[in-house]
């Protein structure tokens, strides 16, 4: 059996492990180190031990908008595994530390030759569309208090450990907004005692305060990773956030619209409570 702390490597069976295990090398990703880019073809894919590697959306102006994260439940490199040999999305090191690397031919070929590792990275690629998806209406419906909170969050469980590093810069790409909402949403967090941030660098303090303060999408996103992968990846303790939700009566939906809380996208004073 491979000796990684990737979640997803060491979810395989072990004749999957035995294919890819000769070619994976273990590297030490800097910030914002390319993984792939727009319009390039993908050379090589990455399994992350304690790095996170954000996926971003590619504007015309030269800005982006993070669409996904990897960190150790997975892969950056998706796009192979669904036959592309390029993506319009740059993927790169959100936060430094070690991965796993893999040429893409190898993992092209292991594919053809493996129906078990087929079938496990396509319900890794269904976990990572939900993480898409339920972080795109995040983005719309919650306040940004809330969004940081999924994003520490989710990064507090990739990284392994409290401490790592974070600027201002970084989290408004992350999250689309302009550096001085990150500002505010990151000061109320450490005034409740959630985290500590200083010199580009945020330590976890409190990861209860930010489960209380966070939105269902986390957990929905979390229960989707163990439900898929069965290995407890990214696993809340939560009780999943729509049980008892009635969605659709005679075949009709009964959802309601995704208007943010103030109708135009700004959230209220009284949302961010």
């Amino acid at each position: 059996m491979l000796d990684t702390r990737n979640r997803l490597l060491a979810a395989l069976p072990a004749d999957a492990q035995a294919l890819l295990a000769p070619h994976l090398v273990r590297v030490e990703l800097e910030a914002r180190e390319l993984v792939y880019d727009f319009d390039r073809e993908i050379t090589h894919v990455v399994f992350p031990e304690s790095a996170v590697v954000s996926i971003v959306g590619v504007m015309a102006d030269g800005s982006a908008v993070e669409t996904g994260t990897v960190g150790r439940e997975g892969m950056a490199g998706v796009p192979v595994v669904l036959g592309a040999d390029r993506t319009n999305a740059q993927a790169f090191t959100q936060v430094p530390g070690v991965a796993l690397r893999l040429p893409a031919d190898v993992l092209r070929a292991a594919l053809a030759e493996s129906p078990p590792l087929w079938r496990v990275l396509l319900a890794y690629t269904q976990a990572l569309m939900t993480l898409t998806a339920q972080g795109s209406a995040c983005n719309r419906r919650h306040t940004m208090v809330q969004r940081c909170a999924r994003w520490l969050l989710y990064t507090h469980d990739q990284v392994g450990r409290d401490d790592f590093a974070l600027t201002h810069q970084f989290l408004s790409q992350m999250l689309g907004v302009r550096r001085a909402t990150v500002t505010e949403a990151m000061g109320a967090l450490q005034d409740a005692g959630a985290v500590e941030y200083q010199m580009g660098r945020v330590r976890i303090r409190d990861r209860g305060v930010l489960e209380r303060r966070v939105c269902e999408c986390y957990a929905i996103v979390s229960g989707e990773y163990e439900r898929l992968l069965g290995d407890g990846a990214a696993a809340s303790r939560r009780p999943p956030p729509l049980d008892g939700l009635t969605t659709a009566e005679d075949g009709m939906s009964l959802l309601g619209d995704g208007a943010p809380p103030s109708g135009d996208g700004t959230p209220t004073a009284d949302d961010e409570r």
